[in-house]
């Protein structure tokens, strides 16, 4: 895992996440499931609207029950913030209920296409046609 300093510029902040495994919101479509592997927990996001991160999020001490929340983005755990973006040893950044979120660095992150899967699911229980 990447080690990244508290305090840095948003230069180097920009080249340090270069190289990390991470996934951009906005590139992915409305209905996927991201997991998320804390270093304390386990999420799911269930993505609502990639470009403004809203989801129904599950995980977590706090989040027991699907709530509805804005996925921000991934943090240092200071006020820099790569909004949209989650990586691999940084923290997460929700908005959920009125009060911020932010979570012990994400260990792995693992996108699901949950609808693509129940498809291919339906289809192998279909009949074969004679």
């Amino acid at each position: 895992m990447n080690t990244i300093p508290l305090i840095c510029t948003l230069e180097e902040m920009s080249e340090r996440t270069a190289g990390i495994e991470g996934v951009t919101l906005e590139a992915l479509e409305p209905y996927v499931t991201i997991r998320v592997q804390t270093h304390n927990s386990d999420y799911e996001i269930f993505l609502l609207d990639p470009k403004t991160g809203r989801a129904l999020v599950r995980g977590g001490r706090y989040l027991q029950e699907p709530v509805e929340a804005i996925v921000n983005g991934s943090t240092l755990g200071g006020c820099m913030l790569k909004i949209g973006w989650l990586g691999v040893g940084l923290q997460m950044e929700i908005y959920v209920n009125g009060c911020q979120l932010v979570t012990t660095p994400v260990q792995a992150l693992q996108v699901v296409n949950e609808i693509a899967a129940l498809q291919v699911k339906a289809a192998m229980c279909e009949p074969l046609a004679s």
